[in-house]
């Protein structure tokens, strides 16, 4: 059955899912909503999502579909993912009627200690050496979610990215522009320009890109398992390269590690129920803002209106600093999960709030005790299974370093630890730092139909506020709330130990009138230009609970689609 990709506005009642209607009547969209019947992708890189389609077609589960494109984007897009860093996911599994969540992020080196760690000047871990290694999670991530919840063999799920990667494919416009930016970054460091450079440069826009190192470790994973990267010869290869360039990774690092199933947290807001994990990841964060921002009438106050940019910014700045105080991974530290998201704790924070100034400087609350770059895949199957998945080097290319004869990268995600031994996310042997990415589901009436996340650092949590506030309060459709235009606040203080000065800065897409540039300066906001490639990068799959059928927007701002069949 070929597939089709049917361009048509999602139009349903808004109790049960996201209108087309827009009482503003502006339309965001710069391409309408995918709609499909059997299956669909969403993801970065038009040939991953295609290869995740034909998995589908062949019988195969959403899982497996999510998985297939994840090693896709791996070869694809590997400015932003692949074998060397780590991956969440969100799973709705529709026979046991449960959503599943899985971390499999990956702890610190059992030999490398704070007193070991050469700090910057801020106190803080080199983003780009390896001090800022931890053991990768996202091949073990691929075995358990396809252990549950996977139909076909890994050598189908793995083998057209194996494919590809030996073959080559031809590079996108943005990815292009990331690789140029990450070989100007790291052409230096080991092993990077053997990968990543053919003939000494980054491969420009519509050049063809081959990486058969990569294919070959690719085929290693399908044909042995697991146990090929953990306890056989991909593990002893990065521990060999751990050694030669002065890290700190043994064969007891790899052996050790294990992905965790974790039950998702949750808020209800305005009726739709949002789903994130728990930490390490900062999910939680996106759960806090909402609970705060549904104590004002956004819709009133108009997309267009000062007032609301100016709310959304502090609700972000009185979540963010809770963050920077308390989200840590929770086998080493306490954290108030159940107090944070208390409905009354947030209706207190958000007195907090003064609509006619910007806070300079923000404490953390009390509750009761008791930029980096990473893709984001959705793919949905005709059993109504839903995968939100997430994955990421950290900082595009990771720490830089690369395993020339593996063809991929080092992440640096261990560079989120803080330095002060006080501190909940403090550095210590075999502890998972925390953590930037975010998958997440929604759905009105307490079901979880509407996998989706928005990639990007920690623009992640206000990019996933923003989806809902838009989609909830001003009635946009799935593709609409995704191009419409985005704030990112920076300079929250961190779960590393640095401190938000001077209110952070504000940084704005076009699109807005220019009244709400000016009115947020006078009320005392830092507004300066920022990268496009900082609002983030979206992708969601909706299905419609009385029908079956799937609608899926893109990203925009990417080189990516929605593809159903």
């Amino acid at each position: 059955m070929r597939h089709v990709l049917i361009i048509v506005l999602l139009v349903v009642a808004p109790s049960i899912a996201f209108s087309a209607d827009r009482p503003e009547g502006r339309a965001f969209a710069t391409r309408s909503v995918t709609y499909a019947r059997h299956g669909m992708v969403a993801a970065a890189h038009p040939l991953a999502v295609e290869i995740g389609l034909d998995i589908l077609k062949a019988g195969g589960s959403a899982v497996d579909a999510a998985i297939a494109t994840n090693a896709a984007l791996g070869f694809l897009e590997p400015v932003s993912c692949g074998l060397g860093g780590d991956l969440f996911a969100m799973v709705w599994d529709p026979k046991t009627e449960k959503l599943y969540g899985l971390n499999a992020s990956g702890r610190a080196p059992a030999a490398l200690t704070i007193d070991k760690v050469p700090a910057t000047e801020e106190g803080t871990i080199p983003v780009y050496s390896v001090y800022s290694w931890t053991v990768p999670g996202c091949a073990d991530g691929w075995f358990e979610l396809h252990e549950r919840f996977g139909r076909l063999p890994m050598k189908d799920v793995l083998g057209p990215a194996a494919e590809i990667a030996r073959e080559g494919a031809p590079v996108p416009q943005v990815i292009a522009a990331g690789w140029a930016h990450g070989a100007a970054k790291f052409k230096e460091m080991p092993g990077f320009a053997e990968v990543f450079l053919p003939d000494g440069k980054a491969p420009v826009e519509g050049e063809i890109f081959a990486n058969p190192a990569l294919a070959g470790t690719l085929d290693a994973l399908a044909a042995a398992g697991r146990d090929a990267y953990y306890r056989g010869d991909i593990a002893e290869q990065i521990v060999a390269f751990s050694n030669e360039v002065g890290g700190f990774f043994s064969l007891d690092d790899f052996s050790d590690h294990s992905s965790e199933w974790v039950e998702p947290i949750s808020t209800i807001y305005r009726g739709l129920t949002v789903w994130e994990l728990p930490p390490n990841p900062q999910g939680l964060a996106a759960l806090q803002m909402l609970n705060i921002l549904e104590g004002f009438d956004l819709a009133a106050m108009g997309r267009d209106s000062t007032d609301l940019w100016h709310l959304l910014i502090e609700a972000k700045k009185l979540a963010y600093e809770d963050r920077a105080k308390y989200y840590a991974d929770m086998t080493f530290a306490e954290v108030p999960v159940e107090a944070l998201l208390d409905k009354g704790y947030a209706a207190e924070r958000a007195k907090l709030i003064d609509m006619t100034l910007a806070a300079e400087r923000i404490a953390p609350g009390n509750p009761a005790l008791g930029h980096g770059d990473t893709t984001f895949l959705v793919t949905a199957d005709s059993s109504g299974m839903m995968v939100a998945l997430i994955q990421s080097n950290y900082t595009g290319f990771g720490s830089g370093y690369v395993v020339p004869s593996l063809g991929f990268g080092i992440q640096d995600r261990g560079a989120l630890f803080s330095l002060d031994p006080n501190h909940p996310n403090a550095l210590e042997p075999g502890k998972r730092p925390f953590h930037t990415i975010i998958p997440a589901f929604m759905g009105f009436n307490g079901v979880p139909d509407t996998a989706f996340g928005l990639m990007g650092g920690d623009m992640q949590p206000q990019g996933h506020v923003q989806i809902v506030v838009n989609l909830v309060d001003f009635g946009m459709n799935l593709q609409e709330a995704g191009d419409a235009p985005r704030f990112h606040h920076g300079g929250s203080s961190e779960p590393t130990g640095t401190l938000m000065t001077s209110g952070g800065i504000v940084h704005l897409e076009s699109g807005l009138p220019v009244e709400v540039y000016r009115d947020l300066t006078k009320r005392g906001h830092r507004i300066e230009e920022i990268s496009p490639a900082y609002f983030g990068g979206y992708q969601i799959i909706h299905r419609d609970p009385k029908t079956g059928v799937l609608a899926g927007a893109t990203e925009s701002r990417k080189d990516g689609m929605a593809a159903g069949y």
